[in-house]
């Protein structure tokens, strides 16, 4: 996620890092070309293009932005769910810590590094990372390696141990109730986030959006060339600038759990928690907040 303070006139005319225009430039060369083209077109042969009116492309125009902003609205509200349900996550770790928190110091240990596991576990898993092994760093041993969902394997062992600790008395039936309430919240979290990951924008309204903003970008420069010349190139690689950069911009909002400049910076909140639950153990040796690095924060 893109972390930096309000932009100056330079960053607004030069900021490249962070910025959607690496994802994109490739596409404003190609209506930068093709608008040349047909500027040179028009001077070579005058009046070539007289049919082409400008004012069809007004009402595309006006018609694919009110679409792409549709998108844009919906990628956007995956993007906002999952940094909702990322805080959630934080809020329920700080929660059982706290519930833990008069259990013998074993027990306690148990469930405060089985938050950290489950977390590291969730971010592994939505990112295709190595899942067991993100887990093993905090959990040694447990039926969740035989799990098919290891992440979920961790809140079942949790769940398991809550229940044996209420048949010793360790813990009260309010108590144990109220845990129980957590660890399915934590259930439910995941769930959430496996939703937004498994569950793209559908396939037809994204290529229906992709194939009607090139056919009007590189049609465009066409019915520009005749009238205004050179200074074609400028609009055309303006309104390209806005629809490509729009679509881009929806793509990384669309799995807001990925490694995009503008995704969710789910290794700094990670550290978040694990701070938190080192921290409710007493440790001292806490890993470093995570900066961000040339203003994007992971």
């Amino acid at each position: 996620m893109i972390q930096r303070s309000k932009p100056s006139l330079f960053d607004i005319l030069f900021a490249w890092k962070g910025t959607i225009l690496p994802r994109i430039g490739g596409r404003l060369a190609l209506i930068v070309l093709a608008s040349m083209g047909a500027v040179v077109a028009a001077r070579a042969h005058p009046g070539i293009f007289a049919q082409i009116s400008a004012f069809p492309f007004t009402l595309i125009g006006l018609a694919l932005s009110i679409f792409m902003s549709f998108r844009n609205n919906a990628c956007y509200a995956r993007w906002w769910e999952g940094r909702q349900l990322w805080g959630a996550l934080v809020i329920e770790c700080r929660t059982i810590a706290r519930q833990v928190a008069t259990l013998s110091a074993g027990e306690r240990e148990r469930f405060v590094l089985g938050l950290c596991a489950f977390s590291a576990g969730l971010k592994a898993r939505l990112r295709g990372d190595d899942e067991p092994g993100a887990i093993a760093a905090w959990w040694e041993g447990g039926s969740w390696q035989e799990a098919i969902n290891p992440t979920n394997g961790v809140v079942h062992e949790m769940g398991v141990a809550s229940q044996r600790l209420l048949a010793q008395g360790a813990l009260d039936p309010m108590r144990w109730t109220a845990l129980e309430q957590h660890l399915a919240a934590l259930s439910g979290i995941q769930a959430g986030c496996e939703r937004i990951a498994a569950t793209p924008v559908p396939f037809a309204y994204s290529l229906l959006l992709h194939r009607t903003a090139y056919i009007f970008c590189l049609s465009l420069p066409f019915a520009l060339a005749g009238a205004l010349g050179w200074w074609a190139v400028l609009p055309s690689a303006l309104v390209a600038y806005t629809f490509f950069g729009l679509d881009a911009l929806g793509d990384q909002l669309e799995d807001p759990f990925g490694r995009d400049v503008n995704d969710l910076p789910l290794d700094a909140i990670l550290r978040v928690i694990e701070r938190d639950m080192l921290s409710a153990l007493g440790r001292k040796d806490l890993p470093p907040v995570l900066k961000p690095v040339d203003n994007v924060l992971m």
